[in-house]
C-alpha cells in the first residue's frame, strides 16, 4: 500500500464514521445547537461538505480561491441524507483527484493559503482535510450528549 493509498483510506473510513453519525442524528435535533454562536447540526455537516469542495478546489488551484461560489449556499437545508447526495459528485471528484496524484506530488506540490497563515505540501494538506471532518464529527457527538440524545458506536 503506498502512500496515495493510504490517504484514500483514510478519507474513506473519516467519511464512513462520520455518515454513522450524521445519519444518527434525529430529525427534530438537527437545528439544535448549544448556544447562540454555534453552527446547528445540519450547518456544521454542511460547513464539513461545502469545506471539501473548497478544500478541493484550492488543492487544484494550489491556494486558497480569490472567489468560491458554493452550489450549498443555494439549496436550503433539508435532511442529512439530501446533503450527502447533494455532496456526492464534488466527493467523487476529490477522489479522483486524490487517486490522480503521484507519491512525489505530495511533497513537491505546495498549497499556499497564507491568507490562513499557512503553505503546505499537498500531503499534509490532504490529511488536514480530512482531520477536519473528524473534529466536526467529534463536535457533533459532544453536541449529541448534550441534547441527550444516545450516540452511534463510531469505534467498530
Amino acid at each position: 500500500m503506498n502512500s496515495i493509498d493510504l490517504i484514500l483510506l483514510n478519507f474513506n473510513e473519516v467519511r464512513r464514521r462520520s455518515t454513522k453519525v450524521w445519519t444518527s442524528i434525529p430529525q427534530e435535533i438537527l437545528h439544535w445547537k448549544p448556544d447562540d454562536e454555534a453552527m446547528t447540526c445540519i450547518e456544521m455537516i454542511r460547513h464539513v461538505l461545502e469545506s471539501e469542495l473548497y478544500y478541493h478546489l484550492a488543492i487544484q488551484n494550489q491556494g486558497s480561491l480569490a472567489v468560491f461560489d458554493s452550489p450549498f449556499e443555494k439549496q436550503p437545508f433539508t435532511t442529512v441524507n439530501e446533503e450527502l447526495k447533494l455532496a456526492e459528485p464534488f466527493r467523487n471528484d476529490f477522489i479522483e483527484t486524490i487517486k490522480s496524484f503521484s507519491e512525489e506530488d505530495l511533497t513537491s506540490i505546495k498549497i499556499d493559503r497564507s491568507d490562513s497563515g499557512y503553505i503546505r505540501s499537498l500531503g499534509d494538506m490532504l490529511l488536514r482535510v480530512a482531520y477536519h471532518e473528524s473534529v466536526h464529527t467529534g463536535q457533533l457527538l459532544d453536541y449529541l450528549r448534550m441534547a441527550r440524545v444516545p450516540r452511534v458506536r463510531v469505534w467498530d
